[in-house]
């Protein structure tokens, strides 16, 4: 299995690209850091656990991006409310994280097996 082929890489880059697009602008630089870095760190954690001989590892990795995505998520509600990020963008952002939470869970049972 190809982590390009996968849909949660997929979606965790868009949002990735989404939030750089956003922020780019942004003159808070520590939070933009912070912020950015999250949000590519779901996807690379994939990518990297994917690279992995083992499906152990795999999880590990899986594991890395679904504590990333949490602190995404958390950023975000933060952005919100000091005015970085609008409520719109930012519920949808929030409605992204969730997902792809759910589909590193499920994933992650799935190579349990």
């Amino acid at each position: 299995m190809r982590f390009e082929d996968m849909e949660v890489w997929k979606k965790s880059s868009r949002l990735s690209v989404d939030i750089y697009r956003h922020l780019v602008d942004l003159r808070d630089y520590g939070f933009k850091d912070q912020i950015t870095r999250s949000g590519l760190s779901i996807p690379s954690n994939i990518a990297e656990g994917f690279g992995r001989a083992t499906d152990k590892d795999k999880r590990n990795f899986l594991n890395y991006a679904k504590g990333s995505c949490a602190e995404l998520r958390t950023q975000i509600y933060i952005g919100i409310e000091i005015g970085y990020i609008s409520s719109e963008v930012g519920k949808e952002w929030i409605k992204e994280t969730k997902n792809i939470s759910s589909m590193l869970t499920g994933l992650m049972k799935y190579l349990r097996f």
